[in-house]
């Protein structure tokens, strides 16, 4: 069960990944029509933009990330017991020791960034710290060092970058949508007033304005509402003990909000931060608690 878990979680991540590709793909190809009649010159400068973004957001994702959620390292000497529990993981998952941050916040929570497991970084709350014992951290701390092993840091931060060159687009292509209605409304060129012309834009804008958007936030949520099922499973890959992981998000599930977590960071912690109850889980940046407590239990 454990080990089919986290096989068909790997295949269901490529699945939502090459669907994130496809989107971006049909966004930038609906701007090249909008812009120069040209869907391909689309393609190649979302596919660019994608490129030069995330070798900007790669640089030190992990400094950047701790800084929004208000982190500060600390050191064996700190909280030895702490230390401890990480490295122990970080032996068991085979992965270099994360630097360690501790963030002043008494909802208990977690998360893990960075670009790759030679450059990472993991988070607890102090609320975490102070209400879990042991054994409840070492499964947290498996889920997180679990998110750093089967490169989740890197997916996300895929996922964030690509929702972002599409966000931009889409506002570009806005802005330039509404210039050319304004000033060059009454251009009388043939083929920009065919019927299949207009046709083929009124699609593009709709696609780029809205469903590639749309498309992309879905595909964000499924995308990171899927990695925590599989950190969740590997974390019992590591430690052996489905029960530490279950009890920690009980109390992590039950408790208040975090006062200052940044919300472009929510989907990285263990369970949301901000305990959003929405009409729709479409949007949740996380699976419903239960649901997880449930297939952990059945391992």
């Amino acid at each position: 069960m454990l080990y089919q878990q986290i096989a068909r979680n790997k295949r269901k991540t490529l699945f939502l990944l090459v669907a994130f590709i496809i989107i971006l793909a049909l966004v930038g190809a609906g701007a090249g029509y909008i812009f120069a009649n040209n869907a391909l010159v689309g393609i190649i400068w979302a596919v660019l933009g994608s490129l030069v973004y995330l070798a900007i957001v790669l640089h030190n994702p992990a400094n950047l990330v701790m800084s929004m959620n208000h982190g500060h390292e600390i050191h064996e000497v700190d909280d030895p017991e702490l230390w401890h529990i990480v490295e122990d993981m970080a032996m068991v998952a085979q992965v270099p020791m994360p630097k360690v941050y501790l963030i002043d916040d008494p909802s208990p929570n977690a998360f893990a960034t960075g670009r790759d497991p030679q450059h990472s970084a993991v988070a607890v709350t102090t609320g975490l710290r102070k209400r879990l014992n042991r054994e409840e951290l070492e499964g947290v701390l498996g889920h997180e060092l679990s998110h750093i092993r089967n490169y989740d840091i890197l997916v996300s931060t895929f996922g964030v970058v690509l929702v972002g060159v599409i966000s931009f687009i889409s506002s570009f292509a806005a802005r330039y949508v509404w210039w050319f209605g304004t000033d060059d409304g009454d251009r009388d060129d043939d083929k920009d007033n065919s019927p299949i012309e207009i046709i083929f834009k009124i699609i593009a804008i709709i696609f780029v304005f809205i469903l590639g958007p749309l498309a992309a936030s879905l595909a964000q949520m499924a995308l990171s509402r899927n990695r925590e099922y599989l950190a969740d499973a590997s974390s019992v890959e590591l430690t052996r003990n489905p029960h530490g992981l279950i009890s920690a998000l009980e109390k992590i599930s039950n408790s208040q909000p975090m006062k200052a977590a940044d919300r472009s960071s929510a989907g990285m912690y263990i369970e949301n931060p901000f305990h959003n109850q929405g009409w729709s889980h479409l949007f949740d940046t996380h699976p419903p608690t239960a649901d997880r407590i449930k297939r952990l239990e059945k391992m």
